[in-house]
């Protein structure tokens, strides 16, 4: 076929795809994304068609497969129940069982966008580097002296840190650690890094401005003492707060570089990394994605832990953010791989799937209200992923399926359609899945609420080298 011909054979295709964009098979859903606020402007409008001479230098538009996916196709499955299914939209589907075996499969060659699935890739980047027991530190210096009668700090405040769950019950458990040692009020100023950030703000000087107010007690905003409470109330601290922590500040905030000649005070130590995982994964968090990304180096490096680990060419797994917003491509088949490298990971640290992505029907966040029946709660494990706008409205759902008959793992990658009928098709899907197996089992899982995880921070006191958990 000469170059013409195939260009011509494109534009045909083009012209087919887009009259069939006026119906309902292919309405878009809103615009706000659920898992992220809006979604940004696509920087594809359209899957594009490459053949074996495209000279494409972009990542994003490698040819993975000859074969375009197709509207209301059917996968390939020795269940005749799950072959005989109409698939909606541009559909990747992989499902196996633990030893290899294929359950189901729809073009899992064809690279599609996984949305939020990308944060299993950041998650598996980040546990492989860091472990599962991974600390972020903020520490809290000074430059100045205290005198414990007057409760005075004469000099400056310093905070370094760059934990991406820092929050208002921390910047009061920063207060009330001061107050440990007889401070509350400093004549001088406070004084952040670049990396410092609270409550998901962007912004370090922003951040440094509300951890002021929020550890000033007659600044203090009633929701920051709702979060401090429930705070003590999840650790188990009540009994040890002697008082309202406060610390006053005499000077404006400043972000700037932290001096070499100042003296620690203590170091606030975050939850482990386990349980921020579980976090950004339950809520699919972007900040907090894209936060965890950059410990690594960013989305390069991420989709480069992928490739290296579990054994998936570039083509396959191309990122660009690491919380799955905007344009990302992964294949079915390179997800089932990192879920496969993922899975073996958490089992060297005597973990499982559960402990860092939610629990259909049981744990709080994206998928709390999806299999959420008596018969299925509790039988699927996995993650979300949903952009309203980009690439014609994109859902997506990998993890892990518990059945009678055993578990299976599984890749759902849905585009250009309607995000709602997306999750209708994959409810009613993994659910006739499971009716092949046996019905679904409820997993083994003693579940814990998140503000409980998120609460096992500490404070290290560098003079006696005790935590104060």
């Amino acid at each position: 076929m000469t170059r013409i011909t195939q260009r011509m054979s494109v534009a045909l295709l083009a012209a087919v795809l887009t009259f069939l964009g006026s119906t309902s098979l292919f309405a878009q859903s809103s615009p706000q994304s659920t898992e992220g606020g809006p979604a940004p402007k696509p920087l594809l409008q359209d899957i594009k068609v490459y053949h074996g001479d495209d000279n494409s230098s972009d990542p994003l538009v490698k040819k993975t497969s000859s074969v375009t996916p197709v509207v209301a196709n059917r996968a390939n499955s020795p269940y005749p129940v799950l072959s005989d299914v109409d698939i909606p939209g541009y559909s990747g589907i992989l499902v196996q069982t633990l030893d290899g075996k294929t359950v189901v499969e729809n073009y899992s060659a064809a690279a599609f966008n996984p949305a939020s699935n990308v944060k299993l890739a950041t998650a598996y980047a980040v546990l492989k580097t860091f472990g599962p027991d991974y600390r972020f530190l903020t520490n809290v210096y000074t430059d100045g002296t205290v005198d414990r009668s007057t409760g005075t700090l004469t000099g400056n405040v310093y905070v370094s840190g760059r934990d991406p769950i820092f929050g208002y019950e921390h910047a009061v458990r920063l207060a009330s650690e001061l107050n440990r040692l007889g401070i509350t009020n400093v004549t001088g100023n406070l004084i952040v890094t670049d990396t410092f950030s609270l409550n998901y703000n962007g912004s370090a000087l922003r951040s440094g401005q509300m951890l002021a107010a929020t550890m000033d007690a007659s600044k203090r905003s009633a929701g920051a003492t709702k979060i401090w409470l429930n705070f003590l109330s999840n650790s188990g601290k009540f009994s040890q707060m002697a008082g309202i922590p406060t610390v006053t500040f005499g000077g404006p905030v400043f972000m700037q570089p932290i001096p070499s000649n100042l003296r620690l005070l203590f170091t606030h130590e975050s939850a482990p990394l386990r349980e921020i995982i579980k976090a950004t994964l339950c809520y699919s968090n972007n900040f907090m994605a894209e936060r965890l990304g950059d410990m690594v180096g960013g989305p390069d490096a991420v989709a480069r832990i992928v490739q290296l680990n579990a054994g998936v060419q570039p083509s396959e797994f191309s990122l660009q953010t690491s919380s799955g917003l905007g344009i990302n491509r992964v294949t079915p088949s390179s997800m089932m791989k990192l879920l496969r490298s993922l899975r073996a990971e958490l089992a060297r640290n005597k973990m499982t799937f559960a402990d860092i992505m939610p629990v259909a029907g049981i744990d709080k966040g994206t998928l709390e209200s999806r299999f959420d029946s008596d018969f299925s709660k509790g039988s699927v494990v996995g993650k979300t992923g949903t952009l309203g706008q980009t690439d014609g409205g994109v859902s997506s759902l990998a993890g892990e399926i518990s059945t009678r008959n055993g578990k299976l793992l599984f890749v759902v990658f849905n585009m250009h359609g309607s995000v709602s009928r997306f999750r209708a098709f994959q409810n009613n899907y993994i659910s006739l899945i499971q009716g092949q197996f046996g019905g679904p089992a409820q997993m083994t899982y003693n579940p814990v609420s998140l503000d409980v995880r998120l609460a096992r921070s500490r404070v290290t006191f560098p003079e006696v080298q005790t935590a104060s958990n």
